[in-house]
């Protein structure tokens, strides 16, 4: 699945709250092992495996990104 095919799967979590266990749905979804939470700490190195969360302050879903 590439990114924009993952993202279409995702996308309807943008504007909600951040739960941990929206991690093993977004994998569900899209058959990435490693999704990455608003306060995970990740490498820096690039995994084509991963999906990162950005949120806002209240713990919204705000974005995601791949890498």
């Amino acid at each position: 699945m590439t990114n924009e095919e993952a993202l279409q799967q995702i996308q309807h979590l943008i504007g909600s709250r951040y739960v941990p266990t929206v991690k093993a749905y977004i994998s569900e979804l899209t058959g990435r092992p490693r999704v990455v939470g608003l306060k995970d700490v990740a490498t820096r190195e690039f995994d084509t495996q991963r999906i990162g969360m950005t949120g806002d302050d209240a713990g919204i879903v705000t974005a995601f990104s791949f890498g």
